[in-house]
């Protein structure tokens, strides 16, 4: 499987701005630039971007390990703050909510664990993976 996402630049890097598109076209000529990146004008940025990115796929991974374990999780909530410090993303923090009745907690805490190392994302990412967890059967 490929994917692709392209990106397009005019201008310097502080007046210039820029638009991404994806494969699938959930993101069509989303406008990012300087000001949307290091301050708050509309639009994206790549550290907002790698956030989903990696907030989606720890969830998919976790889901996929509960089910694999005979679990039914109603709903997984999982919010990622990137820390992009000194031209570095130096830290990414996952915050996950989980409902998943039947599952103990020693159990959850492993298969949590378990997706957090072995999410696709977390093993493309150069960088201090930090998570929260809080289970409600």
């Amino acid at each position: 499987m490929k994917r692709n996402a392209t990106a397009i630049w005019n201008g310097t890097i502080k007046e210039g701005k820029g638009h991404l598109s994806t494969q699938s076209q959930v993101l069509q000529n989303t406008p990012y630039s300087f000001h949307t990146r290091f301050e708050n004008e509309k639009g994206t940025n790549p550290e907002e971007l790698i956030g989903a990115a990696h907030a989606g796929c720890f969830t998919m991974q976790l889901s996929a390990n509960l089910s694999k374990e005979g679990f039914n999780p109603v709903e997984l909530e999982t919010k990622c703050d990137i820390t992009f410090e000194d031209g570095t993303v130096k830290r990414s923090h996952l915050q996950l909510s989980a409902k998943v009745p039947g599952v103990s907690q020693e159990k959850f805490d492993e298969l949590v664990k378990h997706a957090k190392e072995n999410c696709p994302i977390s093993k493309l990412l150069n960088t201090e993976i930090t998570l929260d967890s809080s289970l409600n059967g």
